[in-house]
């Protein structure tokens, strides 16, 4: 799959993507990132890509015309029309759905917002507007980070463990169970002359049943969607069994806690 972003500041991008997952996925060929600098298509030797609002007001605004250019050449240089992505906190709210959903694109192009934003005549070029979060950022450089990221990690072969990213959280509409790993004791606070705290992994985890373990594990997912939220539950996909936990859960009022308070 490919990637393009265009930014003002792409050392911020490039720098993100030189280690981890997307960075070992870059090296390998898996995934195609190109990151482009969008003054390289001011058309002008000063590289200006920003000027004053018709209209007056503060701050500044990214031309049309540089970024017109710069996907012009993205698309002859890849071939094809891809899909353009402006990061935009007007945009529709970014979630697990639309990563899936761009995941099954063959290249996306990530614009990254400055300022006061693009020239709205800008949107005659764009596919769709994403946000990450109803805040303010100084740029779209992270929020591009960010979807770049949930999207390519659905490309197969990104992620080495397959089942985990089928089975993490948001993927079929309930947060992730909890996990525990060696040793099955820890100590979370020494106390004075009292005793020290000590956190064991629950008992069924260590009890090679391996049943009870996925029972344990689909029921613990519940619990914590039904405490933190509920709202998932609403466009969930839950096998028969998930549903009849949820069911003893609802009769039993449980959720409304998960033993965070």
């Amino acid at each position: 799959m490919t990637f393009d972003v265009v930014t003002i500041f792409p050392a911020m991008i490039a720098q993100a993507l030189a280690a981890g997952v997307l960075g070992r996925a870059i090296e390998t060929g898996i995934l195609d990132v190109k990151v482009h600098d969008l003054r390289d298509f001011a058309g002008d030797r000063h590289r200006i890509v920003d000027d004053v609002p018709y209209g007056g007001g503060p701050g500044m605004v990214l031309k049309a015309a540089p970024v017109f250019r710069a996907l012009d050449a993205i698309e002859a240089a890849r071939g094809a029309t891809l899909r353009v992505v402006l990061t935009s906190p007007q945009g529709v709210r970014f979630a697990q759905a639309a990563a899936r959903r761009l995941a099954a694109c063959s290249g996306l192009v990530l614009l990254c917002g400055r300022y006061e934003g693009f020239d709205d005549r800008l949107r005659a070029r764009i596919d769709e507007e994403l946000s990450i979060g109803d805040y303010v950022l100084t740029g779209g450089e992270l929020p591009a980070l960010v979807i770049l990221e949930a999207v390519g990690r659905l490309v197969p072969g990104v992620v080495g463990d397959q089942q985990s990213v089928a089975e993490e959280s948001f993927s079929r509409g309930l947060l992730d169970f909890p996990h525990y790993t060696r040793p099955a004791e820890v100590v979370a606070r020494q106390a004075d002359g009292a005793g020290a705290e000590v956190l064991r992994v629950p008992d069924v985890l260590l009890s090679g049943n391996h049943a009870a373990i996925r029972r344990w594990r689909k029921r613990e997912a519940l619990v914590r969607t039904l405490a933190r939220r509920p709202d998932l539950l609403a466009g969930a996909t839950l096998d028969v069994e998930e549903r009849e936990i949820l069911r003893e859960l609802e009769e039993e009022g449980t959720g409304a806690s998960d033993g965070r308070d």
